[in-house]
């Protein structure tokens, strides 16, 4: 099994989450069934990424059909996010890059939600509108073009985590979409617009997985 926090491990989980997805598990599902397969010594031989082992490939090489990765350069899948993107610390959007996307894709839209907040999921950030010609987000700041929803602070664009003290860490999902048609959502959408948009017109999906506690 690939080292948790490694390029091959990062990429073994983007396609077995991509395989369960395209069978209709629903995102979350999928990625616990993605992260439960990993933790086997037998999971299936043919969605091994032998041949996409870190240093091998370029972020412009291609991927299986449906399938983007998401990186960041502050944070791996599952790792701590670092605190100058917290709430309190400088509240900057983290950089993200990812893969081109399949074609046909008309729009890219993220969401990043805190699935283990105490009354439920927190959303941190909404952002619709993303060319699919764009493939990454800077640190702190957001190509031409794009627009940003509601997040659950009452805000619009990132607002960053803030757990409850002494919590365990917490999973933030960032989570993009490659869709096959302009979603029209305004500066008001929220993520739950976004995934009821996307239902349906979804060509591809990435998800990348921080961790943050204080």
């Amino acid at each position: 099994m690939p080292q948790p926090g490694s390029h091959k491990y990062d990429v073994k989980r983007t396609r077995l989450r991509a395989d369960r997805e395209r069978q209709g598990v629903p995102d979350d599902q999928a990625d616990e069934a993605a992260n439960e397969e990993l933790q086997q010594d037998d999971a299936p031989a043919e969605l091994a990424p032998t041949s996409l082992s870190k240093g091998t490939r370029s972020m412009d090489d291609p991927l299986p059909e449906n399938v983007i990765e998401l990186r960041s350069a502050a944070f791996t899948d599952h790792t701590l996010i670092p605190n100058r993107f917290a709430h309190d610390g400088d509240n900057a959007s983290p950089p993200l890059q990812w893969t081109p996307p399949p074609e046909g894709t008309q729009e890219l839209v993220l969401v990043c939600e805190d699935k283990d907040a105490p009354d439920g999921t927190f959303v941190h950030w909404v952002a619709t509108g993303i060319s699919p010609d764009v493939n990454e987000l800077p640190e702190g700041k957001l190509p031409d073009g794009v627009t940003q929803g509601r997040n659950s602070w009452g805000g619009t664009g990132w607002d960053g985590p803030a757990p409850p003290v002494g919590d365990d860490p917490h999973r933030y999902f960032f989570r993009l979409y490659a869709v096959d048609e302009p979603l029209g959502l305004g500066a008001d959408a929220t993520a739950e617009q976004v995934h009821d948009a996307v239902r349906g017109h979804k060509l591809a999906a990435a998800t990348l997985v921080g961790l943050f506690g204080r």
